[in-house]
């Protein structure tokens, strides 16, 4: 139910932050305004709340800094990030602070919604079978699973085994975090230090592979895992 989503918004502009605030309540979020990073964090750490919606740049602790500070105490609370930024750089940064979305200023109140709304039925969702799918698009590249081979304009990349299932789960959780011990499990049967550090390599590699598309990072989720991102 909408009534039970309670919204941390953290907003400095005084204008928009009472105008998201006044939006999202009408809409049934019940929803609590803080003007600066550390009034955003105090008031996370006092009461629950189902998601964040931070700006990037905030009085006394920047947006960035609070979502890995919001991620230390609740790794799964979905974020999103409000910027008037453009860089591909602040948006790689943000997910890599654990953000689930990032949207740019300026923006409409409706895009907002459906953002909040797509990823609070993800939330929702309950675990399924695991995909039987084989094919995959990311960017410019295209994956096919059953081969093992990774390929962009012609030019074709045979993975090894651990390189070829890394990749398919990462293209399964594609924008989604996917959490370290669950790749360990699934594909190295034991998540310790030793297989930790050999994922971390096969990790390198296949940001090498797919370097040549500046549009897709794999991208480090503090605390948590990793992201497969398509910038758009």
């Amino acid at each position: 139910m909408k009534d039970e989503i309670k919204i941390l918004l953290v907003e400095d502009d005084n204008n928009l932050g009472q105008l998201l605030q006044e939006y999202l309540q009408i809409k049934g979020y019940p929803t609590t305004l803080r003007r600066d990073g550390e009034a955003g964090l105090d008031t996370f750490h006092t009461a629950g709340f189902d998601l964040c919606i931070l700006d990037v740049m905030l009085p006394k602790m920047d947006g960035f800094t609070l979502a890995e500070k919001i991620r230390e105490q609740n790794k799964k609370v979905p974020i999103i990030f409000l910027t008037a930024k453009s860089m591909k750089e602040d948006a790689i940064k943000g997910f890599k602070a654990g953000a689930d979305d990032y949207i740019h200023k300026p923006f409409s109140m409706e895009e907002l919604l459906l953002r909040i709304e797509a990823i609070m039925r993800r939330v929702g969702e309950q675990p399924v079978t695991p995909s039987t799918q084989e094919y995959f698009e990311v960017g410019s590249f295209s994956f096919d699973y059953s081969t093992q081979k990774l390929q962009r304009q012609g030019e074709s990349k045979k993975l090894t085994s651990k390189e070829a299932a890394l990749l398919k789960m990462l293209c399964e959780h594609k924008n989604q975090t996917l959490e370290r011990s669950k790749a360990l499990k699934k594909i190295w049967l034991d998540d310790n230090y030793f297989n930790a550090r050999s994922m971390d390599v096969y990790i390198t590699k296949l940001r090498k592979y797919l370097k040549s598309d500046e549009n897709i990072q794999i991208v480090n989720v503090h605390g948590q895992g990793f992201k497969l991102v398509e910038l758009v």
